[in-house]
């Protein structure tokens, strides 16, 4: 079962899929419009594949005959870009009748244990990754192409290399300060000047590689 407004599924949500706006070290949330298509009361509660990276509330309700209901489901701060910007995590959102009047007090343990005395209906929902796009709209990344694919190895080795060569002048950087305290003559002091200011155009395009990867993929 997948979501939407199937006549028999005991619920319908909107949107199909959780859409969350990747921002480091920002919150960002999705809302699931839960609507019931029956004549009952009908109980749900969602789960996730990643449970400590969203906060869901309400994870379990219950939904009255032809009412519906918001779930909210915050995606926690992150400190760096997911890989690739792919996201594998899924969620499920269970349902099945209840006896009317019916709250969440009085739900039993086992309301949505499938053992054969109940109908459990399940809907599916993955989960999409956006960045802000240059146009002021929004990018998705559900699945990678080929192009894209060498694109983003080839800045991965830009890097690498940009990483190396940063090593290495600080290696060399070390020597001269270590010559530094046997002579002090002024041809040393032009060569550590040039290699400071090396450095910090290597370091400022390691930035920019590191800054540009996401959007890449």
């Amino acid at each position: 079962m997948t979501a939407g407004g199937d006549v028999n599924q005991l619920i319908s949500i909107q949107p199909n899929d959780l859409k969350f706006i990747i921002e480091l070290d920002k919150q960002n949330f999705c809302d699931l419009q839960v609507t019931n298509n029956t004549e009952h009361h009908v109980a749900f509660k969602v789960k996730t594949t990643s449970p400590k990276k969203y906060f869901v509330r309400p994870n379990t309700g219950i939904v009255l005959p032809h009412d519906s209901c918001v779930i909210r489901v915050t995606l926690q701060p992150r400190r760096e870009y997911p890989h690739d910007m792919q996201c594998k995590d899924k969620f499920l959102l269970q349902s099945t009748i209840v006896p009317r009047n019916t709250n969440m007090d009085d739900l039993p343990a086992d309301t949505f244990n499938k053992d054969g005395t109940k109908e459990i209906q399940e809907c599916k929902l993955k989960v999409i990754y956006e960045t802000n796009s240059d146009d002021g709209g929004f990018k998705s990344f559900t699945s990678q192409s080929p192009d894209s694919t060498r694109a983003l190895q080839h800045l991965k080795d830009e890097r690498d290399t940009a990483v190396r060569q940063t090593v290495q002048l600080q290696q060399e950087l070390d020597f001269l300060k270590r010559q530094r305290k046997r002579s002090n003559g002024s041809s040393f002091s032009f060569v550590f000047a040039s290699l400071v200011g090396l450095i910090g155009i290597t370091v400022g395009f390691l930035l920019n590689l590191l800054l540009a990867s996401p959007s890449t993929a």
